[in-house]
């Protein structure tokens, strides 16, 4: 019995030996900054440093911040226009990109192409895009014949028109990688059941309804919870396409939180809404979760 005890705990020290780098790096890089986070936001915290303690008035104060509620509905209202069309085109994608054509390769490629670049290209790509009277889509408009000379689309200051260029330069930029994971589950799909199904005589629209979306299931409630809690943390697009504006009509609240650290100096309110946004993805997590382990076992 000793030598067997002397063998597992030498066991556990070479495992533990192994684990270690990574978990002080962990603790450095991600545990410590959390709980550090949490220290800054119960006090008054400035770019220099410690005011003073302030306990939970940090947390008291944005419940009654009329910004902090319009900024969260903001990003609600993203999340809400953008996670169906993500997970919609990504879908698409991966049922053109995983047919069987000479093609196959390029369009896999070409498709997710858009995902390796940075949030500052494409950004100011839409955003130029997007520009009044020399842009593209003011140049494709008027050449089609859907605009008057004298007419013109201002993009970029209709309250309504910037939310479809954010989210179709977020579509466009982050589709690649849910195509991604839907081909990976499409390509575990076994080809003896679609063959029993065309001898069946089942046709592939009632294929792709009876057999291939309930088994890719399990991917598109793995897609709908990552595009959730991306498009909740939204802000380089929307800071670098329109600023938040007009007025503040599209500030996300990351920005919101990034300007009460950074331009107002309240480096301890800005903690108390990023808890107050992690606690809010947290519960949508699980909710989500729950919902899916229900529908399974039913």
């Amino acid at each position: 019995m000793k030598g067997k005890d002397r063998r597992l705990g030498g066991g556990t020290a070479v495992a533990f030996a192994f684990l270690a780098p990574f978990l002080i790096l962990y603790t450095l890089f991600i545990i410590w900054p959390v709980i550090q986070g949490i220290y800054v936001s119960l006090h008054r915290w400035g770019l220099m440093g410690k005011i003073r303690f302030l306990g939970f008035s940090n947390y008291t104060r944005f419940l009654t911040d009329k910004f902090f509620w319009g900024s969260l509905w903001n990003t609600t209202w993203f999340v809400i226009i953008s996670v169906p069309l993500l997970i919609a085109g990504a879908l698409v994608l991966a049922l053109l990109a995983n047919r069987k054509t000479p093609l196959q390769k390029f369009l896999r490629i070409a498709y997710y192409v858009p995902n390796v670049l940075s949030v500052s290209v494409i950004s100011w790509m839409f955003r130029i895009m997007a520009s009044p009277y020399q842009g593209f889509f003011s140049t494709l408009f008027h050449t089609l014949g859907i605009l008057k000379p004298d007419q013109e689309i201002m993009w970029l200051t209709e309250p309504n028109l910037i939310w479809v260029i954010v989210t179709s330069a977020t579509v466009w930029w982050t589709t690649g990688f849910s195509m991604m994971l839907y081909i990976s589950a499409l390509q575990d799909i076994p080809l003896q059941v679609y063959e029993a199904a065309d001898i069946d005589g089942a046709s592939r629209g009632l294929q792709l309804w009876k057999i291939t979306l309930p088994l890719l299931k399990p991917t598109t409630y793995l897609v709908l919870l990552l595009q959730i809690i991306a498009s909740f943390k939204i802000f380089g697009q929307i800071f670098m396409i329109s600023g938040g504006g007009p007025g503040n009509l599209t500030r996300p609240l990351i920005q919101y939180i990034y300007e009460s650290a950074f331009a107002k100096n309240e480096m301890g309110y800005a903690s108390a809404m990023s808890y107050a946004l992690f606690f809010i993805l947290v519960v949508l997590s699980f909710i989500q979760i729950q919902f899916q382990n229900r529908r399974e076992k039913a």
